[in-house]
């Protein structure tokens, strides 16, 4: 399945932010893939390298006393990636709202413009202590805003 048979037009289209990894050998399994449960951990490389990107980092929540737990997470295998393949992480924030937000993910590998992998996580801000919701800071939700405002229709190589 290529980019074309998933409906999708253009690499990262409609995504605010790209980040590169290469497959290490240990990602893969006995076929030589990447293992399926890795494409969650590199949707959260994605997410902290966002977050960082929208001038937001991840240990000021947890200095805050707060976390992102999941409390959602979809994936969709497109095609397998191998060990060594460079892969592009695109993710975006699609909806925030006062103690939940979410991210979408598209994993590329470039060189032959094939889809791998997509989908979302989202994430409940809570309090350290408590394990209880707690608001979404100004700060975090102006950040996201301005980030996603100014990279919107922009290439993002």
């Amino acid at each position: 399945m290529s980019a074309i048979g998933d409906g999708v037009s253009e690499i990262g289209a409609g995504f605010t932010h790209r980040h590169k990894i290469r497959v290490r050998y240990a990602e893969t399994d006995a076929m030589g893939v990447v293992y399926y449960g890795n494409y969650l951990t590199y949707f959260e490389v994605a997410r902290v390298e966002y977050l960082r990107s929208a001038g937001i980092d991840y240990r000021s929540l947890e200095d805050d006393k707060m976390t992102g737990a999941v409390v959602e997470a979809h994936v969709r295998y497109h095609l397998p990636a191998r060990f060594d393949d460079e892969l592009s992480l695109w993710s975006r924030c699609v909806s925030m709202g006062k103690v939940r937000f979410r991210i979408e993910y598209e994993v590329w590998r470039e060189e032959d413009r094939v889809l791998v992998a997509s989908g979302y996580t989202e994430h409940a801000l809570l309090s350290h202590a408590s394990l209880r919701p707690v608001r979404i800071p100004e700060w975090v939700r102006e950040g996201v805003e301005r980030f996603e405002t100014s990279r919107r229709g922009r290439d993002h190589a």
